[in-house]
């Protein structure tokens, strides 16, 4: 099996096996489950189904209806610019993520993403690659840094900023931009090239006391990207204005020291280390293969998640007796409704890398296990009927990954 691991492939809960019985197993996973479910007879998509085994045949602990709460960037429009691309996951393309909105963006070298600004505060993390970025506040203090892999960046809503690519391995950078709103389109964004072409050229000649003439070569609509002259020095761009932001729009995310466990790590960055990032909260988790995010939930607002490599499996619990299971890999967004509880377990051969966004300025979960061992034990035996031993050994620290 080269796609997904045994362990994968072979619920613990419920036995479910790649086309167990069918002599229609080389085309992908068939919808059994036991003396449950049947063969697939009619047309269909092998490769998507391969991507999905825990849908085309879910574990038997799944039950109900659950919203969808998986979208790939594969499957979004790619607007194609010269030097660079974007595809975005809104509200369009994964209906239940109201409160966040994701971007994946590439630049080549010296390939700018033109000044503009948004609505809604701009979160990122560099995946490869090198930019500049640059921005004013509203005081005309400046911001510049050259971002690299595992960085990040927060814009507060209505900061004007600019992205610009950098010369390296790469040959410029892709990063994933994360909005704190659902409904965002970025295609919508404020660029200065699309303000500048929809004002009279009377109007621009009095605001910068200059010609008219001098506006003749304005472009007739927005560059969004476009090839933009190499940058110089950091040193070169980090102008003077008022002084410097009195909070850094970047924070570099991997030189965090990680709560490392058994199974993987994790880094948590809030406004608690990242004071800009006022309202979206992160938390990058790596599982080595077999390792679990415990069960768990989170008080304080749904999860956005961009899964960077390898797979895993996410089981979400929504009350009334509906849970539902969902495959992930790199490139896949996953989501989790606010305060349902949940696991994602590696079901691959290498580490699970992704990152969870929250829109608040705060990390906060709440673990299952903790829970139990911080509730008198008698009590919890006695919805559980689990042994009071068992119960007695529950460690009273939280423990995020779990070991496989």
């Amino acid at each position: 099996m080269n796609v997904f691991s045994r362990r994968g492939l072979i619920a613990a809960a419920g036995g479910v096996a790649w086309g167990a019985g069918s002599a229609r197993s080389a085309e992908g996973p068939s919808p059994l489950r036991g003396n449950k479910g049947a063969d697939i007879l009619g047309p269909r998509n092998a490769p998507r189904e391969a991507e999905d085994p825990f849908t085309v045949a879910p574990p038997k602990t799944d039950h109900g209806t659950m919203p969808n709460l998986k979208w790939s960037f594969a499957d979004s429009h790619m607007r194609l610019e010269e030097g660079g691309w974007a595809r975005q996951t809104t509200t369009r393309e994964l209906p239940i993520s109201t409160t966040m909105a994701g971007v994946n963006m590439r630049l080549k070298a010296n390939v700018v993403r033109e000044m503009h600004w948004h609505k809604e505060a701009e979160w990122a993390y560099m995946i490869k690659g090198r930019a500049r970025i640059t921005a004013i506040d509203g005081d005309g203090r400046t911001f510049a840094d050259d971002v690299g892999e595992g960085d990040l960046w927060y814009f507060p809503s209505g900061i004007p900023h600019s992205i610009q690519g950098l010369d390296g391995p790469e040959d410029g950078c892709e990063f994933l931009l994360v909005f704190d709103d659902g409904g965002f389109s970025e295609d919508s964004t404020f660029l200065i090239t699309d303000w500048l072409a929809h004002t009279p050229r009377d109007v621009l000649a009095k605001n910068f006391g200059l010609p008219e003439r001098a506006f003749d070569a304005l472009p007739e609509k927005e560059l969004y990207i476009f090839p933009g002259p190499k940058p110089g020095a950091l040193a070169e761009d980090q102008l003077g204005g008022a002084g410097p932001v009195p909070k850094r729009f970047s924070h570099r995310m991997l030189a965090q020291e990680p709560i490392r466990t058994t199974g993987g790590t994790i880094r948590i960055t809030d406004s608690t280390i990242f004071p800009a990032s006022t309202t979206i909260a992160a938390a990058l988790v790596e599982l080595e293969p077999g390792a679990m995010r415990e069960l768990h939930w989170h008080p304080n607002g749904d999860e956005w998640q961009y899964y960077l490599s390898g797979r895993g499996r996410m089981t979400v619990f929504g009350s009334e007796s509906k849970a539902r299971s969902f495959d992930y890999q790199a490139g896949d967004v996953g989501y989790v409704p606010f305060a349902m509880g949940h696991y994602i377990e590696n079901t691959g051969d290498t580490p699970l890398t992704f990152l969870e966004m929250f829109r608040s300025p705060r990390y906060a979960d709440i673990s299952l296990r903790q829970w139990m061992a911080l509730t008198p034990h008698a009590l919890v035996q006695a919805h559980t009927k689990l042994d009071r031993a068992a119960i007695d050994a529950l460690p009273q620290t939280k423990s995020p990954v779990v070991p496989g």
